[in-house]
């Protein structure tokens, strides 16, 4: 009888410990798996809404490549971009321009990478008789000297003036390199992002607007622009970028506070790789690499 009693203890002692083991299994288990969630990285990149169709589709194939890193992509305007690497709450600023003299003063140590090129298209409603305008003709319908189409040899129709606000890089850019820095009509509707001065393009008879290339597409009609020696009008195509001939043209930019490093890094080397510039190229953007 005593010896059945311990042949019992000996068998609830194995089940205890065959418990005790599966219990610390678990345990251990939860805690390598609490360990693994912790181990993804969160990059935030806020800034201009014309690189924002790049940075989104670069970080959608980046994610599908490294499932430890999110990646939070958010189209807020240049000066947006600019100002929330500086301080901090985004790792990556876009800006479709370089840095204004009061932002290199106020973050000094941001760095630029350059993901791609752009050319600024004029865009019109699809009925519009115009196709095509010199720098003058483009730089007065701006400032209201044009308030007509039929002063362009078009319809007798109102020109609706269509811009970007004051966060945006495009508008800034448009601002020096196409009006000289003279100040744009009052009546000029302002947008948010490209996408926006695309949809008010396409539902205004009249309007016209300046977007980013990869905005461009059968909904408008883009407008050639004389060249610089007079002789032929040029189409904003991502080859007459490449080539020199579409001057309203200028390089995308992403901003790091200091030397970008780890997965930042990581990631801005995809984009500026043979396989993210492609697909810059599919998003209607001009590649660095050619």
């Amino acid at each position: 009888m005593m010896k059945m009693i311990k042949l019992n203890n000996k068998k609830n002692r194995k089940k205890m410990l065959i418990t005790i083991t599966i219990i610390l299994i678990g345990i251990l288990s939860g805690c390598i798996s609490s360990n693994e969630n912790n181990d993804i990285q969160t990059l935030v990149v806020d800034g201009s809404t014309t690189v924002f169709p790049i940075a989104q589709a670069t970080a959608d194939n980046y994610m599908d490549i490294h499932s430890n890193v999110d990646i939070q992509v958010t189209g807020t305007g240049s000066s947006n971009g600019v100002t929330a690497v500086g301080s901090g709450s985004a790792d990556i600023g876009m800006a479709s321009r370089e840095l204004k003299d009061s932002e290199k003063i106020s973050y000094p140590n941001l760095v630029k990478y350059v993901i791609a090129k752009d050319g600024i298209a004029l865009i019109v409603h699809t009925s519009n008789t115009v196709t095509q305008l010199t720098m003058d003709q483009v730089k007065g319908i701006y400032n209201g000297t044009y308030t007509n189409w039929n002063q362009l040899a078009g319809l007798d129709e109102e020109i609706v003036v269509v811009g970007r606000d004051s966060a945006s890089g495009t508008r800034e850019f448009f601002y020096e390199h196409v009006m000289g820095k003279e100040n744009f009509v009052s009546t000029m509707l302002e947008k948010n992002s490209n996408g926006a001065v695309h949809l008010t393009v396409t539902t205004t008879p009249g309007a016209i607007g300046y977007v980013g290339l990869g905005y461009v597409d059968n909904d408008v009609k883009s407008i050639s622009i004389l060249n610089k020696d007079e002789s032929i009008y040029i189409a904003p195509t991502v080859q007459n970028v490449l080539d020199g001939k579409y001057t309203i043209s200028r390089n995308l930019n992403m901003f790091t506070n200091g030397e970008a490093t780890g997965p930042v890094k990581d990631f801005i080397d995809y984009i500026q790789s043979n396989e993210g510039q492609e697909i810059v190229e599919e998003q209607g953007f001009v590649p660095i690499n050619q």
